[in-house]
């Protein structure tokens, strides 16, 4: 690990990171165990829990692996330790999660016809997103959950039934939430640090330094919970929709239960902390300051939250990375490293047909060996 990483990662041995993973690993398992046994007795469908399980992974992976959008910046430009800023993540992405069900209903009945698809269609969308992210993860790529999340229904989707099953009313939704997140987000990110520059033009340096210190710790706690109102709600939308299939459910309404399991189980990811994502977003896509962070995160997060309230599933990846882009821009073009950028923009192109590809694979060989 270099000297960057070290400073932004803080001393944690990777003997302790490892127990730590290993822990909360063991306590998601744990909850989703309890989850099966009560759903278990009214499930019509004996694959129920596998699926269910996997969704669970799912969302821990997306806990694990999307908490640095929340707090790449802040801990980036020093304002808060990376244990605090995890600790805040995991709270403010829980009180996400829980602050509406718009996203999930968008995802659990929107993306796919559930009455052309079955419980393999959701268990194979799962494995393309575990398998996808948690490699990217491990080479320190951000990329999108939500987008391997419908990526993987589709290639599922299709897998099953063929291409009627695709619904354009969500994709319609997906499609506008690519134009939130790469347009609204670096729009939004390089006028918020206008109108920083501007207000603050005659400012000290100095003094406003431990002003912004502050805002933006505030700013990273809006960025979690607008990470949690988006990306929180989609595994919800997938678990209900799995409930529906296995005969759980007789309409698709999604219980209170779901919100807090899946809230619980993002939170419990969320705390391991994807360190090698922290060091791309906060510090190889453009060197930020407090002030730089603070306009980031606002606009990344407004945007996010918009997007959450029309029920729109948008990358929060691609959001925050957009918002840094815009916010580095403002200084001049070539302050952002568009070498690393480069590198994002073919990852998330990607994300789409090897997530599809994926899911499409396991549903195929499920069929088959059935």
């Amino acid at each position: 690990m270099s000297s960057e990483a070290h400073t932004i990662t803080g001393p944690i041995r990777a003997s302790q990171r490892t127990r730590k993973f290993l822990a909360l690993v063991v306590a998601a398992s744990l909850l989703a165990l309890g989850v099966v046994l009560i759903v278990l007795p009214r499930a019509t469908d004996l694959a129920l829990p596998a699926v269910l399980f996997l969704i669970l992974g799912a969302e821990f992976v997306n806990g694990w692996t999307d908490a640095p959008n929340a707090i790449a910046t802040v801990v980036g430009t020093r304002s808060l330790s990376p244990r605090a800023a995890l600790a805040m993540a995991s709270v403010f992405n829980l009180i996400g999660v829980m602050s509406g069900t718009a996203v999930a209903t968008t995802i659990g009945t929107g993306i796919i016809d559930s009455n052309a698809v079955n419980l393999a269609t959701v268990g194979g969308a799962m494995v393309g997103i575990i398998v996808w992210s948690s490699a990217t993860a491990r080479w320190g790529i951000p990329t999108s959950e939500s987008h391997a999340l419908v990526a993987g229904l589709a290639g599922a989707g299709l897998a099953s039934a063929g291409p009627s099953v695709l619904l354009w009313a969500g994709w319609k939704k997906v499609l506008v939430g690519l134009g939130f997140s790469t347009f609204l987000g670096f729009g939004a990110g390089l006028s918020l640090m206008l109108v920083v520059y501007w207000l603050f033009r005659k400012a000290v340096p100095g003094k406003v330094r431990g002003l912004f210190r502050w805002l933006q710790i505030c700013s990273s706690a809006f960025m979690a919970f607008s990470h949690g109102s988006n990306d929180g709600q989609k595994f919800i939308g997938a678990f209900t929709l799995a409930l529906l299939l296995g005969g759980v459910l007789p309409t698709f309404h999604i219980p209170m239960w779901v919100i807090f399991l899946c809230a619980a189980v993002m939170a419990l990811g969320t705390a391991i902390g994807g360190w090698r994502i922290i060091r791309t977003l906060g510090r190889r896509i453009t060197k930020l300051k407090t002030h730089q962070g603070f306009a980031a995160e606002l606009a990344a997060a407004g945007t996010i939250t918009l997007a959450s309230s029309f029920g729109i599933p948008l990358s929060t990846t691609h959001t925050i990375s957009t918002s840094i882009m815009g916010v580095g821009a403002v200084r001049r073009t070539r302050a952002v490293r568009w070498s690393v950028t480069r590198e994002l923009v073919i990852a998330w192109l990607l994300t789409f047909p090897i997530c599809a590809g994926i899911s499409w694979a396991v549903v195929k060989l499920i069929r088959m060996l059935h």
